[in-house]
């Protein structure tokens, strides 16, 4: 097996060199020297020794993606698109950098050892955390955390969130601009200092700025799934007072029409429907779905550089960062 002397004998460079072309860190190496580095290595179909740098640099290169929502469906979350997007982002910049990626979901702070026992983690990201006994058992461990989705204010963490109040205050009131008052609010369970509860605050921000009075009766909360939206769009279908739902979620959103369609109610002639997130399938709904756009890939790869920006020493502008929220228009929403 080639290793990375026989490279630099080959490229007639130092081991430093050719290590530091391997790692990605070759903006001080010439690109004649780059390209011959890398001819050779392909032609050796070389491949690092990753157990042995771990052992040598002490670092794995291995990013853990933990997961802590656990689900009440027998489902995992890897199956929701919001979720697919965002790792999709992750893998692919950590990928660019040099650096692997390792998904799993954690339910307590006992799973959370053994994996920090088990594997040599460099750092871990982690989706909509709340401050509470698992994080503090996090923090404990003294591996770089970055949050995503979270609200947690913690000098020792970095943050990648979102607009969630502005977003929720542009659906509620692009509606109530369409002439909806009667709107109803679906989302998963709304926790305080979470996500659901910024884009909540926001909905009823806007009913405030219109004069409209909040109705708790149009709060319903449930699981993220096709099937529950579904199943909640029929229980929508017998209200004949609402005009309209905010879905804090287009894999929601996209049943709930589902639903109101299997009942017979037309969309957007009886009711309208405003998604949240933007995903790809909002686009070939029936009809197509009005939703607040995110860009959950880019939320990712903003995630991982953080990362790996602060394992490799470099400069972070801020340990939070707060992603922009936009309206897209489509067809789910109509003039009352």
């Amino acid at each position: 097996m080639p290793t990375i002397k026989d490279i630099a004998r080959d490229a007639q460079v130092s081991v430093t060199t050719v290590s530091n072309v391997i790692h990605g860190r070759h903006s001080r190496v010439a690109k004649e020297t780059l390209d011959r580095i890398n001819e050779i290595i392909r032609e050796y179909n070389y491949t690092p020794n990753l157990s042995a740098r771990a052992l040598v640099n002490k670092s794995s290169r291995i990013i853990g993606v933990i997961n802590h929502l656990i689900q009440s469906q027998a489902t995992s979350f890897l199956q929701d698109p919001f979720h697919g997007a965002l790792l999709g982002g992750i893998e692919k910049k950590l990928r660019e950098r040099g650096y692997y990626m390792m998904i799993r979901t954690v339910a307590d702070e006992k799973e959370l050892y053994s994996l920090f026992n088990n594997w040599n983690l460099d750092g871990v990201i982690l989706t909509g955390l709340f401050e509470d006994d698992f994080f503090a058992r996090l923090v404990e461990t003294g591996k770089p955390v970055v949050l995503l989705d979270s609200y947690v204010k913690d000098g020792r963490v970095f943050n990648v969130g979102l607009e969630d109040f502005q977003g929720g205050f542009l659906a509620a009131e692009y509606l109530i601009r369409k002439g909806h008052r009667n709107i109803v609010f679906a989302s998963p369970a709304i926790k305080t200092g979470g996500v659901i509860d910024e884009r909540f605050r926001g909905y009823q921000a806007a009913l405030k700025k219109h004069g409209i009075p909040f109705n708790p009766l149009n709060v319903y909360e449930q699981e993220i799934t096709i099937d529950e939206g579904i199943a909640l769009g029929e229980t929508l279908s017998r209200r004949d007072d609402i005009t309209a739902v905010f879905a804090t979620a287009d894999i929601l959103g996209a049943g709930i029409i589902t639903g109101l369609a299997a009942q017979g109610r037309r969309i957007p002639q009886d009711v309208s429907v405003i998604g949240f997130d933007d995903m790809f399938f909002s686009r070939i709904t029936t009809p197509p779905l009005t939703t607040i756009h995110q860009n959950a890939e880019e939320k990712g790869a903003v995630a991982a550089d953080m990362m790996v920006d602060f394992l490799e020493g470099k400069e972070i502008q801020g340990r939070n960062i707060v992603l922009p929220v936009e309206l897209r228009e489509r067809g789910s929403v109509s003039e009352r």
